[in-house]
């Protein structure tokens, strides 16, 4: 095992190009976590955590490892806005007002009450695909599902959701970079929320406009532009990750028929396979911390100021935790420990709903068709960051 400090920059080098994410990122993973599990690269300058013991460690510590400093490779470097409401780059204390203020759109009572919405928009979307053709799950299924489901706990309007497809999709590539189109598409998701909070304000509904307009903590609210950033929020995290969790888990499954006849057979195992899915795909690769203080990890000093990214990704397939299986997809397996929810203050505010919509759309799509199989290749995005998969054609069968 090498020092951090000195690994080969050619090693550690492809992590910061997104080019290795439209492939198979893992055997570099694994040649990391053997050789140098806390390695420095050079450009941009940061420590790269691969294990899982270090990325639960550094999470679970957000005084010593802050996130106002950046939680992106793009944001080394440069001096950050202040963003009010973008939960993930604020720290305690600050953080667990935000959190108190949002979570009851998110708790775990409320959430349920959902179920049977989430279940109409499964079984409709479903119903579209005729058994035995070959389809791309992302577009007939993956992108639209997470996205009804969003307009329901908003309480807007189903048809909305291509309009909120286009706004994510745009602010997912400015996580490489801004551009004129994702600049423009946050003006105008941002006018769009503005009108819809001025007249939730006079008239209020179900959904979280309405209780994010009306929270408070302590007798204090949510400015506009902490509202906007709200919504921006869960349009990005509970789209983007719900969708490419549902069309990698049918990718996974679709390589292993075995399983899914199973999940037919034992319907009361789909949590467990949820887990997996999650595990498996780690629809967010990875986010950065920053030390606040010098640390040792891992025998190595990371010195104030000095960003570490997480890559749950890798974290996901630690062989010293998931044992000899943990490059294999088993929807049985259990326990599951994955950090792909987060871990610590920033564990994903949307887990119970993500849960949720995963476990109930692989309940109707295992009721409705029992083989899947692989219809031509899979393309995913080029993005350190979430782990897009573009296109997934399978055959569904009757």
């Amino acid at each position: 095992m090498t020092n951090g400090r000195t690994v080969d920059p050619e090693l550690v080098g492809p992590i910061a190009d997104p080019e290795l994410y439209a492939g198979d990122p893992f055997p570099l993973y694994a040649r990391l976590q053997q050789e140098a599990p806390l390695a420095w690269l050079p450009d941009p300058g940061c420590w790269i955590a691969t294990k899982h013991a270090d990325v639960l460690r550094i999470s679970r510590d957000p005084e010593a490892f802050c996130s106002s400093e950046g939680i992106l490779l793009m944001d080394i470097g440069r001096d950050l806005p202040e963003i009010p409401g973008a939960l993930l780059y604020v720290d305690p204390p600050e953080h667990g007002r935000y959190r108190r203020l949002v979570n009851p759109g998110f708790s775990t009572s409320h959430i349920r009450t959902l179920e049977a919405q989430i279940r109409a928009r499964a079984r409709a979307l479903l119903a579209t695909i005729e058994p035995g053709t070959v389809v791309d799950v992302v577009e007939r299924l993956a992108v639209p599902f997470p996205l009804l489901v969003i307009a329901d706990l908003l309480g807007v309007d189903g048809d909305d959701w291509p309009r909120f497809r286009v706004w994510t999709d745009l602010m997912i590539e400015a996580a490489q970079g801004t551009t004129p189109e994702s600049e423009a598409a946050l003006g105008e998701m941002a006018m769009y929320f503005l009108d819809l909070v001025a007249e939730r304000r006079v008239n209020p509904r179900e959904g979280l406009v309405s209780l994010l307009c009306t929270a408070e903590v302590d007798g204090v609210g949510l400015d506009d532009g902490e509202l906007m950033m709200f919504y921006g929020q869960l349009l990005v995290a509970g789209n983007e990750t719900t969708r490419n969790l549902i069309s990698g888990a049918l990718q996974a499954f679709s390589e292993h028929p075995d399983q899914w006849a199973r999940l037919r057979d034992h319907p009361e195992t789909i949590p467990a396979a949820v887990e997996e899915c999650l595990r498996w795909t780690t629809p967010v690769i990875s986010f950065m911390r920053t030390a606040t203080r010098d640390v040792e990890v891992r025998s190595e000093t990371i010195r104030a100021g000095e960003p570490v990214l997480l890559v749950y990704a890798a974290a996901n397939r630690d062989q010293e935790v998931f044992g000899d299986s943990a490059t294999r997809f088993d929807a049985t397996r259990d326990p599951n420990p994955h950090v792909s929810l987060g871990f610590g203050e920033h564990f994903c505010l949307g887990a119970v709903l993500a849960r949720l919509e995963a476990r109930v759309f692989l309940e109707e799509a295992t009721a409705r068709f029992a083989t899947i199989e692989p219809a031509g290749a899979v393309e995913r995005l080029a993005s350190g960051v979430i782990a897009g998969i573009l296109r997934v054609p399978l055959r569904l069968g009757a």
